[in-house]
């Protein structure tokens, strides 16, 4: 168990970590010069890359040959593409999936 010193210091280093890691673009990229080509490429296909990583990542356990054959994860995924198309609304597809997904494995999927 932590001290009260302990946790004060544990809370420092965490704020002041933090505190940098958000300063270091602004030092790094400067708002008077032009961003670098490649931070521009980056910043428009890593978003992406990421998503497609955290689905694959996701899906990765699943089991086609028993029970329930991945079937909440087929529902919510549906319904997530659907909703997206439907409202174009990125925040409410993710939420709107997961809830639902959340409602099928734990009631439905059991």
């Amino acid at each position: 168990m932590l001290t009260n010193s302990n946790l004060i210091i544990t809370i420092i280093i965490m704020a002041t970590t933090t505190f940098f890691t958000r300063l270091v673009p602004f030092i790094i990229f400067p708002s008077n010069k032009e961003t670098p080509k490649y931070i521009l490429y980056l910043g428009d296909v890593l978003p992406y890359s990421i998503i497609g990583m955290l689905i694959i990542y996701c899906l990765k356990n699943i089991s086609l040959l028993t029970f329930p054959y991945g079937m909440g994860e087929i529902i919510a995924i549906l319904f997530v593409i659907i909703v997206h198309v439907w409202k174009k609304n990125t925040l409410l597809s993710i939420c709107g999936g997961t809830i639902l997904y959340m409602f099928l494995v734990q009631t439905i999927f059991i």
